[in-house]
């Protein structure tokens, strides 16, 4: 029995496929909750937690102890950003409607429409935001996959090329 409605649970499905490949996890499914994005400073951005998956140490190595898969909806409201950030681990979304400008750490935006993936790997040397331009919601289902207790993001001060 799915605690999530069918398309969800399809969208779950895909998107932790596409982050964790074949290592065959095993996904509990939660009471969502939402809850708003903290990035320096985010406006206009929610998150909806899906599910989550304990992974054991070792299965991935660039997480050294055991870690936590994590899948949310994530909403930009037009106008919205994440603010600037960074994650203790990688990052794997595809963008389920919308267009999301996602500028790095030199300020140069890449822009991801409906149906591409977006991978981000982790660290502070890869600060980024995300951002909506446009005039309608970017909705994205994104695979944290983090060390065990570390944060979604990991705020960060606005890279020097956005002063």
């Amino acid at each position: 029995m799915h605690l999530l409605p069918a398309t969800m649970h399809h969208r779950v499905l895909r998107v932790l496929g596409v982050a964790a490949g074949a290592v065959g996890l095993v996904v509990s499914a939660g009471a969502t909750t939402a809850t708003t994005a903290g990035a320096t400073p985010s406006s206009g951005v929610t998150a909806t937690t899906i599910a989550t998956a304990d992974l054991p140490a070792g299965l991935l190595p660039f997480i050294s102890g055991p870690g936590v898969a994590t899948a949310r909806r994530i909403t930009i409201a037009p106008g919205g950003t994440t603010g600037w950030h960074f994650h203790d681990g990688r990052i794997v979304g595809i963008v389920e409607s919308g267009t999301l400008t996602h500028p790095g750490s030199d300020c140069r935006p890449v822009t991801y429409r409906a149906g591409q993936v977006i991978l981000e790997p982790e660290g502070s040397a890869n600060t980024h935001r995300g951002q909506n331009l446009t005039k309608d919601p970017v909705v994205l289902d994104v695979v944290y996959l983090l060390p065990k207790g570390a944060p979604f993001f990991e705020d960060a001060p606005a890279p020097p090329c956005d002063r």
